[in-house]
This record gives structure tokens, C-alpha cells and sequence, in this order.
């Protein structure tokens, strides 16, 4: 296992514009100097979260997962966020794993946001996902699952966990807290990616994405208000050296997550 750069991009999605997103992010992303592992984008970053799932969807092999293998295979780099997909009559809040080599890994949110009705809209996801990548155990998760820390407890899962988001700014206190609770509980690298601006509902995003150490309480990165593209090495000799000197995982109760 050896270090893993972590490109984030923190962006102002346009409304229910695939076209336009997936343009602004191939520019982002194309001026990305550093050499990179990962790439990491918001939740629904080409629609925002929007309820209109029949208008929006797409297939598994519609234009944005052609364009996430396409930017994967250009970049050298896996490229992961998530996006509205359409299967038979269902439809998913889907987060999208895309390795460089064109393969892909998929995680359905599990936790639907009931306050927008995001569960009259979405089928809810039923497993949590292991991806094995350049020796580390990653664990995507999608917005309201930072809530709920039975669904995301680290039963010696992973080594990093991942939250991408459309995270309002009136609850931006919560998501900086549950995020550096995830860390600290899991003792795991834990990074949240949220958007900016305003969405066409009126809510306004913060950013407020982050990236928290595994186990000495800091925040090796925050950034809110604007727009940008952040690279972060992670040490992998930092996380077992965490876990070798504070064991707290060795002293869990024992139970399973369904």
C-alpha cells in the first residue's frame, strides 16, 4: 500500500445541464498539473440533485459514464462521483467508481433525503461498497449517508472513506462535524466533496469540502465559498501508524451491518 493522490473538485453545478457541466469539468480537470490517483466529483455533478429523476437519468451506457471512462483513461486517474441512472423501471442516486482502464464499480445511496422527497424518486441502495485501488480499501458514501454511523462504521472495512455531496450551507455545521466524527470514530482518512452556488430550488451551497486526518483530530484541508481543484497526497504510513498507536478499532462491539 503506498500513497494516494486525491484530486477534489469543488464547482457550481448548472441546473439540470449535463452538457454543460460535463464541459466545465473536462476543463477543470485538464488543468490538473500534479500527477493524480483519483478524482473525485460532487453528487448528481452534471444535473444537481434534482427530483425530476425520469428527466434526467441515464443508462449505464449513456454519454456521462462515456465521458467519466474517457476523462479515467485520459487522466491515468480513477474518476468517481455520482449521477442519476435509470435501470429497468428503478432509479438511482448512483455513484459511479470508473477506473482508468474503463472498468466500474457502483454504489446506490442507501439513505434518501426525506425532507426533499428524495424517496419517492430514487430506489435506495441495499450494499456498501469495497473498491480495492493501488492497495487501498475505499468506501463511497453519498450525502445524508454521513448521518447514520451504524451504515458507515469501519468493521475493518476501509482505509478511506468518501462523501460526495449536495450539502446545503444552513446545515454546514453538521456536515463539518459528521465528517471529522467519521474520522475520528472510523480512524480513517475521510474526504467530503460538496458543490457551490445555488441550485434552481433556491438552496445555497457552501462547499465546505474537506479532506480529515484519520486520527490526530486535524483537517488537512477546507475549502468553502468558491470554486476549486485540490491535490492531497495521503500517507499511507500516517494510517498505521494511527492505528498501531491507538488500536481503537481492536475494541468494537461486534455486530453486523446488514
Amino acid at each position: 500500500m503506498k500513497d494516494l493522490t486525491v484530486t477534489v473538485i469543488q464547482a457550481d453545478l448548472k441546473w439540470e445541464n449535463p452538457k454543460a457541466n460535463l464541459e466545465s469539468f473536462s476543463k477543470k480537470i485538464s488543468e490538473v498539473k500534479e500527477s493524480t490517483d483519483l478524482i473525485i466529483l460532487p453528487e448528481m455533478f452534471n444535473t444537481g440533485f434534482t427530483m425530476d429523476a425520469i428527466g434526467n437519468a441515464e443508462e449505464m451506457d449513456g454519454p456521462t459514464m462515456g465521458w467519466m471512462a474517457d476523462q479515467a483513461y485520459e487522466q491515468n486517474a480513477a474518476v468517481a462521483g455520482s449521477l442519476i441512472i435509470k435501470e429497468g423501471r428503478a432509479y438511482y442516486n448512483r455513484f459511479i467508481w470508473m477506473h482508468p482502464g474503463g472498468m466500474y464499480q457502483t454504489y446506490d445511496k442507501r439513505h434518501l433525503f426525506s425532507l426533499a422527497g428524495e424517496q419517492d424518486h430514487y430506489t435506495r441502495g441495499e450494499e456498501r461498497l469495497k473498491i480495492k485501488y493501488k492497495g487501498w480499501r475505499i468506501c463511497p458514501m453519498i450525502c445524508y449517508d454521513l448521518r447514520f454511523p451504524v451504515w458507515t462504521r469501519n468493521n475493518g472495512f476501509y482505509d478511506l472513506m468518501i462523501f460526495v455531496a449536495n450539502w446545503p450551507d444552513r446545515r454546514s455545521y453538521d456536515w463539518l462535524t459528521l465528517l471529522r466524527s467519521r474520522a475520528i470514530e472510523n480512524q480513517s482518512y475521510v474526504i467530503g466533496v460538496n458543490r457551490v452556488g445555488t441550485d434552481n430550488n433556491g438552496h445555497r451551497y457552501n462547499g465546505d469540502s474537506c479532506i480529515i486526518d484519520p486520527g490526530w483530530h486535524q483537517t488537512i484541508w477546507h475549502h468553502e465559498k468558491t470554486e476549486i481543484v485540490h491535490t492531497t497526497t495521503l500517507s499511507a504510513s500516517h494510517l498505521f501508524d494511527v492505528r498501531k498507536k491507538l488500536p481503537f478499532l481492536e475494541d468494537k462491539d461486534d455486530y453486523v451491518i446488514l
